[in-house]
């Protein structure tokens, strides 16, 4: 029995990005084994799943000592299991786990490329040491986009044979079971509706993630600012702040917290309740790799605004599946957001369009099925 042993740095991608992967590929004849921080998602992942699961821990950002400590006991780990796949889903764990892996002897080891690189506006600064680290200790290196595998092949200066991409991409596509308006929950529906207490006309502009510079919050919160809709919309943001990565200017996390227009929620399990209420789902991202929130909305037919990134415009294209608009650019995406109030059957019309090619191309589904063939292929060329 072939045993794959798949590495984050938290248990939530194994809950929300991988869901149902390690149940299909142990229904398939391998052994699993999910390794990560520990968090109160683990006993239900293993349940769901129906596979063992080992905390490593694995802290968030850098910090020498305990990241040592997290890669002796990830190496001695991997040394006792010997897998004959592993597979990393962050660029620390990816950092950490590669060369964990290399050492300990494992032939496969596969590398989720999820964001783009740090360079990636002047590829001729070359990449950092983590991403050289890590891409040099991987044997295959999985990108989630087109726009992804064509910077990689040709900035990276890496073999482009090293570069995979499952289907159309993302991580794992999206679950067409869990976000569709035809099964959501009534209660949950209320509570979503009773976090942002619209107004009976109120306009519900939503943004997902977390809310830094990096992800194009303050271009977002600016360009809300000075719309002519601010009056009759309400500007709606699901993430939490991160001080320890392009925090927000003092100006704009006071606006969030005191703007009467503008309703900031942590975090919720029921992402697809909100996506229910939305008129317009918008991602302001600097960078992305392929997100999976553009995804969600897709599936629950909600109109997008996104940045021209690469990740973005791999999958929405300018007025036929969503609006775009160059990064950064804050005047252009207020006059987006406009658009979109005014012009809703439009939106609708995009929205409509982007459903049938997620139906189409990014079910889960059927995502689960490609990389269980593509592992299964890695072990049949090494027969």
């Amino acid at each position: 029995m072939p045993k794959l042993l798949l590495l984050s740095t938290e248990p939530v991608t194994f809950k929300l990005l991988l869901s149902g992967q390690p149940k299909l590929m142990k229904e398939e004849g391998w052994e699993l084994l999910l390794v990560s921080a520990d968090g109160r998602e683990v006993q239900s992942i293993c349940r769901a799943e129906g596979v063992r699961h080992e905390v490593i821990p694995f802290v968030k950002g850098v910090n020498y000592v305990e990241d040592f400590i997290s890669f002796w006991l990830l190496f001695q780990l991997i040394r006792k299991e010997k897998p004959d796949v592993i597979h990393s889903y962050d660029a620390k764990i990816g950092f950490l786990g590669m060369l964990a892996a290399k050492l300990a002897g494992i032939t496969h080891r596969i590398h989720s490329i999820t964001e783009m690189p740090v360079h990636t506006k002047d590829p001729q600064k070359g990449f950092t040491f983590k991403e050289k680290w890590t891409f040099s200790n991987a044997t295959s290196l999985w990108v989630n986009s087109t726009g992804m595998l064509s910077f990689f092949t040709s900035n990276s200066g890496i073999d482009a044979s090293k570069f995979k991409l499952l289907g159309s991409g993302s991580t794992l596509g999206v679950d067409l079971e869990k976000f569709n308006r035809q099964v959501l929950k009534e209660n949950h529906l209320v509570a979503a509706t009773m976090r942002i207490l619209p107004g009976e006309n109120d306009f519900i502009i939503l943004a997902i993630g977390a809310l830094t510079k990096g992800k194009g919050v303050e271009d977002l919160v600016a360009a809300f600012l000075k719309s002519k809709i601010v009056s009759r919309s309400k500007l709606v943001l699901i993430g939490t702040f991160e001080p320890e990565e392009e925090s927000l200017s003092q100006e704009t996390i006071q606006t969030i917290r005191e703007h009467p227009r503008v309703v900031q929620i942590d975090w919720t399990d029921h992402v697809e309740h909100h996506l229910a209420l939305a008129d317009v789902l918008v991602q302001p991202s600097h960078e992305e790799g392929f997100s999976n929130v553009l995804l969600e909305a897709a599936a629950m037919q909600v109109p997008i605004i996104c940045s021209n990134c690469i990740g973005n415009t791999s999958f929405i294209k300018q007025q036929k599946t969503g609006l775009v608009f160059p990064v950064g650019e804050v005047t252009v995406l207020k006059e987006a957001m406009e658009f979109a109030f005014v012009k809703r059957d439009t939106l609708a019309s995009y929205s409509d369009a982007l459903f049938e090619e997620v139906k189409d191309k990014f079910d889960r589904k059927v995502m689960r099925k490609l990389q269980a063939a593509a592992y299964r292929q890695l072990l049949n060329n090494q027969d």
